[in-house]
């Protein structure tokens, strides 16, 4: 059985449609990955193990999303020296204060932070970690950036044919 290289954690299942993307993305590039929901109030001691046992399992990035207070993110960064991707969850201020949460850590505990609700950047971030050791890995990432240029490309084309009265 193949292992995981990237793990994504949530606070709790009600952070799976925001979390899922990255999931989607994983899965799209062929990176091993395993889900799990760990709260850092509710399940703080599981938390720090699961932080301070991730690189023996061989876990290379670790995914974090969480809402409000969002603590999760920089507990287990706290318990590791393994890369940690925030991901700011949209709950009562619009994600603003899961956002500031993540990215106001202390020093000597970074947490990579994407925007409220960007777990599918969050994974992409991850992938690109992943490929600067995995040339297979960073072809597949070449190939998803090229097809994000022709479809703006397409889209930009398709935009040239819409009519309107005054457009020039």
């Amino acid at each position: 059985m193949d292992k995981p290289k990237v793990s994504i954690i949530m606070g709790s299942t009600s952070d799976l449609p925001v979390m899922e993307k990255a999931a989607k993305l994983l899965d799209e590039m062929g990176v091993f990955f395993e889900m799990n929901a760990l709260s850092a109030h509710r399940t703080p001691q599981e938390v720090e193990q699961f932080a301070r046992e991730a690189e023996g399992r061989g876990i290379c990035v670790i995914i974090a999303g969480a809402g409000m207070a969002a603590a999760l993110p920089g507990v287990i960064a706290a318990s590791t020296t393994l890369p940690v991707i925030g991901v700011p969850i949209k709950g009562m201020l619009d994600g603003l204060d899961a956002l500031l949460s993540i990215v106001q850590m202390p020093p000597g505990i970074p947490v990579a932070t994407v925007g409220v609700n960007g777990a599918q950047n969050a994974a992409l971030l991850a992938v690109e970690m992943l490929s600067l050791g995995d040339e297979t890995l960073n072809q597949k990432l070449k190939a998803y950036k090229q097809n994000l240029k022709e479809k703006i490309v397409k889209a930009n084309t398709e935009l040239a044919e819409v009519k309107y009265k005054f457009k020039v």
